[in-house]
């Protein structure tokens, strides 16, 4: 079984992966840089980042690195509407808010745990995942749309 890490771990000591799944150097590279920033990179993204570590990496290498880590329950996928798949290594419950001008991801915290407890389900039902997606303007997209939009509560000249 995986070994999952919070995100409040400065820095996890060992990753397992379980079975007979080796911790390469290159998922260990990938995984590395996304606990970085965590920012939800896309895999071409995290190409980048890794490459400046690892030159020889390519794509393809750095796509099964995150599939192996996400199979492992290491990273979530994080897949808003039709855009590239994303990666999270916040591993706590949590929802997603999805800036719609700039593209940018951030994790949100449920204030009082689990969602699943506030919802009407079908009685027997067993939650296994929840994802919550919320789109709108990061602060800084809202300010810069604040600013540009007119004021409407100036006078109008009176047409004659």
């Amino acid at each position: 079984m995986a070994s999952a890490h919070s995100t409040t771990d400065s820095e996890p000591t060992a990753l397992h992966l379980g079975g007979d799944l080796r911790l390469t150097r290159q998922r260990r590279e990938v995984y590395d840089v996304l606990l970085e920033q965590r920012d939800h990179p896309t895999a071409t993204e995290l190409f980048i980042r890794v490459k400046e570590r690892v030159p020889s990496i390519s794509l393809a290498t750095v796509y099964n690195c995150l599939e192996t880590l996400a199979g492992a329950g290491l990273v979530k996928q994080v897949n808003l509407d039709r855009a590239p798949s994303r990666y999270c290594p916040n591993l706590d419950d949590h929802g997603h808010f999805h800036c719609t001008s700039c593209g940018a991801i951030s994790d949100v915290d449920f204030k009082d745990g689990p969602q699943h407890s506030r919802l009407r389900l079908p009685r027997g039902s067993v939650v296994s995942q929840i994802d919550v997606a919320i789109k709108g303007l990061c602060p800084e997209c809202a300010a810069r749309a604040r600013q540009k939009k007119p004021d409407t509560r100036k006078s109008r000249p009176a047409l004659n």
